[in-house]
């Protein structure tokens, strides 16, 4: 049997590189670290007390989930239950006590299988969605006034969401392995506290986190039965698999990609097939919802219905809105393979995501949550990201204030619809602005803050390190892929990163 090798004889090469700190790399992190006392000294012994960056993360999450919950607390003591607006003036509107009655949970119904008084038969939501929030009526006293019971399942709902907003934060944290303080974003994002208990969108975003968290740690199988059941909770994780469809192209690794299909595709069968045999009229409905919902708030299209004498009809508004996205898939998988160097997973996995909700024709405010842990990968660069989350801030202040208006009656409290037509543009503008940066940086990988210190693509399993086998354009010629990056490299196509540097001519 062979000694193991001792500290001293093990070479450098071999260890582990050290973790990037980003007091030191983002001039923003480190002016708002002053804080707390300022960056961190190049002495401190990072990982050698109770207080890891998982643990430290973790705490901050719960910290502003928890500042979220006061942010609710005029519509918990009374606001969701007296008034109109009121909900909309303290701009702490949930759909989730309105829907406690409103879908039956009051009543024992079961969901998809038992049809619902008023106008709407049945449950609008995913399977999975539905089952999280039947559980959420199992846990929920029945005894006391409706109103108690209401705030309540808002509680309970709320305690489950915080669980899901942990995971999310934790999945981050580890998701890039040297730069696990990234995750601090996540956490202190504003925009993330003021709309985790909205609506229930938390569950789909913490199954997406752990779906890329498994793919770069080379587990496909769990990626694709995450990603399922993310796609089960919420329609759109499954558009991920597109960009990862063409990046494996691009390296040539089919057999993965036929593994993470796989198992989304069992993943979700395995949820939706015993309410679609069973029940469904019930099942169908969320599908069928979301094809005739008009043109709702946050869209474009709605700048555009409230400024034209003919708008056009919903018929119209979903084709327009299916060739947009198409148009814009096309120019991802166009800008996929034709980038000077292969782009990063959570980049591509960020413009997708970011492409469905600046053409879909409706963007309710907790829409952002699906955004905020990809932007997170995709560009960990604290100028932008806060930008981005004011931005945000913003129109969530924009759409209460609007709905304020439109329920005051004529004392008409509130912004008025042009004013709400500008939350909308900021709103647009913020998320475009953060993929512009994202185009950018793929497009100059030097640009890149993941691949300025000398990672490739952390997010990306087995395509880290992983050499293309089918280029476009100009990357096609050999060596063109570093053709722009004049700071550490990886070794290009050599497996896994070892750190260290590369010239272009190697």
């Amino acid at each position: 049997m062979c000694p193991m090798p001792s500290a001293e004889s093990t070479p450098a090469s071999v260890r582990e590189p050290d973790s990037v700190r980003p007091t030191r790399e983002d001039a923003v992190a480190a002016a708002g670290s002053e804080l707390i006392g300022g960056p961190l000294g190049r002495r401190a012994l990072l990982g050698t007390s109770w207080w890891t960056p998982v643990r430290v993360i973790a705490l901050v999450a719960i910290g502003m989930f928890a500042l979220g919950l006061v942010q609710k607390a005029p519509c918990y003591n009374g606001a969701w239950f007296f008034g109109a607006s009121s909900q909309y003036t303290h701009a702490c509107y949930s759909d989730i006590p309105h829907l406690y009655q409103g879908r039956g949970f009051v009543d024992d119904l079961v969901p998809y299988f038992d049809k619902l008084p008023g106008d709407m038969e049945y449950l609008e939501y995913p399977v999975l969605t539905g089952v999280f929030m039947e559980v959420a009526s199992w846990l929920t006293t029945g005894s006391g006034s409706i109103q108690h019971q209401e705030q309540w399942y808002w509680m309970v709902n709320a305690g489950m969401l915080m669980v899901c907003a942990v995971v999310i934060a934790v999945c981050v944290t580890r998701t890039h392995a040297r730069r696990p303080w990234d995750g601090l974003l996540v956490a202190l994002a504003p925009a993330f506290a003021l709309t985790a208990t909205i609506n229930w969108d938390l569950l789909a975003v913490a199954l997406t986190s752990a779906a890329v968290l498994m793919w770069s740690r080379m587990r496909p199988v769990a990626f694709g039965v995450l990603l399922g059941l993310a796609t089960a909770a919420k329609l759109y994780p499954f558009l991920i698999l597109g960009p990862l469809l063409v990046l494996c192209w691009r390296a040539g690794r089919w057999r993965e990609f036929g593994k993470a299909l796989g198992g989304a595709s069992v993943a979700w069968l395995v949820v939706n097939l015993p309410v679609m045999l069973f029940a469904f009229d019930g099942w169908s409905k969320f599908y069928t919802f979301s094809q005739e919902r008009g043109v709702d708030f946050g869209s474009f299209w709605l700048i555009l219905v409230h400024n034209t004498d003919n708008p056009p009809s919903t018929e119209t508004v979903n084709t327009l809105a299916t060739l947009l996205m198409l148009l814009c898939c096309g120019a991802i998988a166009a800008l996929t393979l034709i980038a000077p160097r292969r782009p990063r997973f959570a980049q591509l996995a960020f413009l997708i995501i970011a492409a469905f909700i600046l053409t879909n024709k409706v963007y309710s405010p907790q829409y952002v949550l699906w955004l905020v842990p990809l932007a997170v990968l995709a560009r960990p660069k604290w100028r932008d990201f806060l930008i981005w989350q004011a931005c945000e801030v913003a129109y969530f202040l924009g759409i209460w204030m609007y709905l304020a208006y439109t329920t005051s009656g004529d004392a008409h409290k509130g912004l008025p619809t042009d004013g709400y037509h500008w939350a909308i543009g900021v709103h647009l503008l913020g998320t475009l602005f953060l993929c512009v940066m994202v185009v950018r940086d793929i497009l100059m990988p030097d640009r890149d803050p993941v691949r300025q210190t000398g990672d490739d693509d952390p997010s990306g399993g087995v395509l880290d390190g992983a050499r293309d086998v089918f280029v476009l354009g100009p990357a096609a010629r050999t060596g063109q892929h570093l053709a722009h990056f004049e700071g550490p490299l990886v070794r290009w196509g050599a497996g896994r990163q070892t750190g260290g540097s590369l010239s272009a001519n190697e």
